[in-house]
């Protein structure tokens, strides 16, 4: 890889860092179709890199909010959800490499992969624009918020995205919390679940090839665009987070579009 392409991935984990932390989407609904874009990098590196940037980046964010005491953390259905989403990441993770092991072509993976994140997003988006139509819940039950913790980690653990859009509507839609309270309690669940995807990684050995100062850009990245986008996403309202969450949408879908006719 030459530079140029070292300072593309610094940027791209940094400006997606930045929208994450903000959103709260984590930052790999970014990172990954994008990174995909580019075909620098196998599928599970991408998936792997991508990960451990929102790793960093939602680490720093809820850490932050807690100890500067603005936390909006839910913890009565927040952690029963994180942690459910941390047992649906080994899920999804083991869903990935099965069906990477399978496959006689990595690209196709890749595709499947943009295939499913297109059809996601474009969901989020749809409900986001009726969100305010639409009844919402108020899920108290710690075995079904535990359940529904399962699902989102499944999800985003397989698609590599760390959480992103899906975790915002689920939390819309069942526990009726507005866009910045929604926004923290999905880095919240982000966190446990890629702490126990990375864990689960190492532990089985299925670490994919990656240079080691692409890793620590990442990283630097994650933690550089939590930083900034916790300190503009103080200053916005909630409508401002939900107009750059719907371009956000529309951006991941042209991208997912261009993924799928690259590697299918």
């Amino acid at each position: 890889m030459g530079i140029y392409l070292y300072v593309i991935f610094l940027g791209v984990s940094f400006c997606a860092s930045v929208a994450g932390a903000i959103c709260g989407i984590g930052g790999g609904v970014l990172i990954k179709p994008l990174l995909d874009a580019f075909g620098v990098l196998s599928v599970a590196s991408v998936s792997f890199l991508s990960g451990c940037t929102v790793l960093s980046m939602s680490f720093y964010s809820v850490i932050k909010a807690k100890r500067s005491g603005d936390s909006l953390v839910d913890v009565k259905t927040g952690t029963p959800l994180a942690l459910g989403a941390a047992l649906g990441g080994v899920a999804g993770k083991m869903m990935f490499q099965f069906l990477s092991d399978l496959s006689g072509n990595k690209d196709k993976v890749g595709a499947i992969q943009a295939v499913c994140l297109l059809l996601i997003t474009f969901g989020t988006m749809a409900y986001t624009l009726k969100k305010d139509k639409i009844k919402t819940h108020h899920v108290e039950n710690v075995i079904a918020c535990g359940m529904i913790g399962v699902i989102l980690g499944i999800c985003s653990s397989f698609l590599g995205i760390g959480g992103g859009p899906i975790n915002l509507v689920v939390l819309f839609f069942f526990f009726s919390m507005d866009t910045k309270t929604a926004a923290q309690n999905s880095l919240y669940i982000i966190l446990f679940s890629q702490i126990t995807s990375l864990l689960n990684t190492i532990i089985t050995g299925t670490v994919p090839e990656f240079t080691a100062g692409l890793l620590i850009l990442m990283v630097g990245g994650g933690i550089l665009g939590g930083m900034m986008g916790r300190r503009i996403n103080k200053k916005i309202d909630g409508e401002t987070v939900n107009k750059l969450f719907i371009g956000l949408m529309i951006i991941i879908m042209f991208i997912c579009v261009y993924n799928i006719y690259r590697l299918w």
